[in-house]
């Protein structure tokens, strides 16, 4: 059973092992180093100011994922859109996490009045170890539609990676 509630800086040690492994061992971040645990307390706090975090628990209160929305665009006309991310746990993948994460961030959203979400997500142009397509298939499968793509932006581990925009209406 997961349960699904808001972040506490206190998150900030297993938030920030869960995205560790995403920055060093994949392609799905294009950030090169880790941030600390200090970093990430600063990070989630200053997302709570005025963006939902919300964070995964399984049935013994270990946090398996998290999901946040943040700052499209710094323009005031584009203040009702909001970019998303959602990580989960390497290992608890595949499981639904992933949507009860997303649904209740949406509906967060849509409470607060945000109107458009986006996800920026990174692909490769073809098979690749450090990134697959299951973000892109997860977003298409809520509803969210293709909206741009830079290719090959992105650099990490030697390759060149695109970064995919897709968004929906809330």
């Amino acid at each position: 059973m997961i349960h699904i509630r808001q972040a506490h800086k206190e998150d900030a040690a297993a938030l920030s092992d869960i995205y560790a492994y995403y920055v060093l061992e994949t392609a799905v971040s294009f950030e090169m180093e880790a941030p600390n645990e200090t970093e990430f307390r600063e990070r989630i706090a200053e997302t709570m100011i005025s963006y939902p975090y919300l964070v995964a628990e399984d049935e013994t209160g270990r946090i398996v994922g998290y999901a946040y929305a943040h700052r499209f665009h710094p323009r005031a006309a584009l203040a009702h859109c909001v970019e998303s991310s959602v990580y989960l746990h390497h290992n608890h993948r595949g499981q639904g996490t992933g949507t009860l994460l997303m649904d209740a961030l949406e509906a967060e959203c849509r409470e607060r009045g945000y109107l458009n979400m986006y996800a920026s997500i990174a692909t490769a142009e073809e098979e690749d170890p450090y990134v697959t397509d299951a973000s892109l298939r997860f977003h298409e499968a809520r509803g969210y539609r293709l909206i741009g793509e830079f290719r090959r932006c992105g650099h990490k581990f030697g390759r060149w990676y695109n970064l995919v925009w897709m968004g929906r209406f809330l």
